[in-house]
């Protein structure tokens, strides 16, 4: 299956989650940038708020797509031991990276909140959601963050995952929703026919609608 877009591919992830629709409890948390266009179209079609989780991928130095680990909101940072042995990735290099990384959470952490306070998570379902999981580790750290904040249900919702990654976080999470599995995986790009970059802009412009819908939603 290939996706027309990101707004497209949350369209249908949100009619495999029609069961938390109108949910009182329930808060959808978008990976940014790429997974907020998706968690946009199911927070609108859930009429659940939207908020943001800020996660940042640590990309070994030279092939900077793949992971060798991630940092998020909260001072949260995991790592793939199995890539950091493989690539034999000293310490020194590994902080380097984050640090780097979190100086761009926190750049984004400003932008997009606009002074904002996140919302609170303390008893309440949380709906995770990105545009799709290649290696989970961006959403493993998203998912350490999130459980912090001690919400009574955490859902990993995703249009497309590699049946392997979606199949590891059963354990780790109350449920995963995977819209489709295709194999071979190989990346999450390759399922969508446009898959530009999101932009800052586009982000602060989806937080902002999906504040106005909210708003409109209570009068």
């Amino acid at each position: 299956m290939l996706f027309r877009d990101r707004a497209a591919a949350g369209q249908l992830l949100a009619t495999e989650l029609t069961t938390y629709n109108n949910r009182s409890d329930l808060v959808v948390l978008a990976l940014p940038r790429g997974g907020v266009p998706v968690g946009f179209e199911v927070a609108k079609a859930l009429k659940a708020p939207l908020d943001i989780l800020l996660v940042r991928k640590l990309g070994v130095p030279g092939q900077e797509e793949l992971a060798m680990g991630a940092i998020a909101s909260g001072g949260v940072r995991i790592l793939n031991e199995e890539v950091v042995f493989s690539q034999g990735i000293s310490e020194a290099t590994i902080n380097r990276v984050a640090e780097k990384e979190q100086r761009e959470l926190e750049r984004r952490e400003r932008l997009y909140r606009d002074n904002r306070p996140a919302l609170n998570l303390y008893g309440r379902t949380a709906i995770l959601v990105d545009d799709g999981l290649a290696t989970g580790s961006t959403m493993r750290a998203a998912v350490v963050a999130v459980k912090q904040q001690k919400p009574a249900r955490i859902v990993i919702a995703v249009p497309l995952s590699s049946a392997k990654v979606c199949d590891e976080f059963k354990s780790e999470v109350d449920e995963i929703v995977c819209a489709t599995m295709p194999e071979p995986f190989h990346a999450v790009g390759l399922w969508y026919e446009c898959f530009l970059q999101t932009t800052d802009t586009e982000v602060c412009s989806l937080l902002k609608q999906s504040l106005h819908l909210q708003s409109a939603a209570l009068q």
